[in-house]
């Protein structure tokens, strides 16, 4: 059995995820997914929406076999009890491959790292996007009759 582990936030789940997962599950025959924990998440603004209700999303996902939230203090402890031949990065995760292959092999995991590359298919592809897009359309002025459609 060839396991995938996929890692991330996952805090607006969008089509952009969806290829993230889709494309991670094709390499191996069980995808293992890690979500961040709330805590953890320093590389970028806090999620909004809770890690348990993040988690709960990505378990609902087609392509995810088994979920789980990230350790709190060992990134490594959960992929050392899955044991993947492959974990996968999203195209803009932080993380360097060729440092984090180190850092496995330093602790004695031993599986290839690949980076996903970008899905471009649909317009908000990104939480980010997506936030700036809620504020731009649903923030204006108080004064403005439109902004205050529900």
């Amino acid at each position: 059995m060839k396991r995938i582990v996929a890692t991330g936030t996952f805090d607006i789940l969008h089509p952009g995820h969806l290829y993230y997962l889709d494309q991670s599950r094709l390499l191996g025959d069980e995808l293992h997914v890690i979500v961040a924990r709330d805590v953890n998440v320093r590389h970028k603004p806090p999620p909004i929406i809770p890690e348990e209700q993040r988690l709960k999303m990505v378990r609902g996902l087609r392509p995810v076999d088994q979920a789980r939230l990230g350790d709190l203090t060992d990134m490594f402890r959960p992929i050392e009890e899955i044991q993947p031949a492959v974990i996968t990065l999203g195209y803009n995760q932080h993380f360097d491959e060729v440092k984090l292959a180190q850092s496995l092999k330093a602790r004695g995991i031993s599986c290839e790292v690949v980076r996903i590359a970008q899905y471009t298919g649909d317009e908000y592809c990104s939480s980010r996007a997506i936030v700036d897009q809620i504020l731009a359309q649903r923030c204006r002025t108080s004064n403005d009759p439109s902004s205050q459609r529900t």
